[in-house]
């Protein structure tokens, strides 16, 4: 019922969506290109009507009272980034603990051009064991999908390499926000040096 009535409102404005694999019961789910704040009313619609469950995750500015009771309740995780790999290790945790967890991350991080993705996504799937979820949004076709799943092989840029060429042809909103997918190493490194410290 929900999942047509989703789809039906995306309808209406000629989206559409297109799944074309399972999710695993754990993963992670990425969403790229983020251009616009339209992507995040969009994705709501476009996962419901496609019947997947999910949390996400975003900044805790965006949890203010009272709007932050609704954004939880459609699954929103509020992310601190002053604690930096804290967040990291709260994650880790819930997916050790849950026996069922799509969380859903857009690793742009903003809707501006940034010249490097967010390494949380890949260290997140690494760690707990998941795979990686490719969803994306195409403004130049109007559709929202994922069709593509991934287990990360340890090997970052080579990773990397796979998930670029998956996104290539996705247009955001506004493509000229659209930046490489990049992630800084020494950020990557250092966020993994940090975490077998506490190991």
């Amino acid at each position: 019922m929900i999942a047509s009535l989703s789809r039906g409102i995306l309808s209406i404005f000629g989206w559409k969506t297109s799944i074309s694999v399972a999710l695993a019961d754990k993963c992670v789910l990425i969403g790229a290109p983020h251009t616009t704040n339209w992507d995040f009313p969009i994705t709501l619609l476009g996962l419901s009507g496609m019947g997947v469950k999910f949390n996400w995750a975003a900044k805790h500015t965006l949890f203010f009272w009272p709007v932050g009771i609704l954004m939880k309740a459609l699954g929103g995780t509020p992310v601190d980034r002053r604690q930096g790999a804290s967040f990291l290790d709260g994650v880790l945790m819930r997916f050790e603990a849950q026996e069922k967890l799509v969380l859903a991350i857009a690793p742009e991080g903003t809707r501006a051009k940034s010249p490097y993705w967010k390494a949380g996504f890949y260290m997140i799937a690494h760690r707990a064991d998941v795979p990686i979820g490719l969803g994306y949004i195409d403004y130049a076709r109007k559709v929202i999908g994922i069709e593509k799943i991934m287990h990360v092989s340890g090997d970052m840029q080579g990773d990397l390499a796979i998930i670029r060429e998956y996104y290539r042809q996705r247009v955001g909103k506004y493509p000229q926000n659209q930046g490489d997918i990049l992630i800084q190493e020494k950020a990557a490194t250092t966020q993994h040096e940090q975490a077998m410290e506490r190991e």
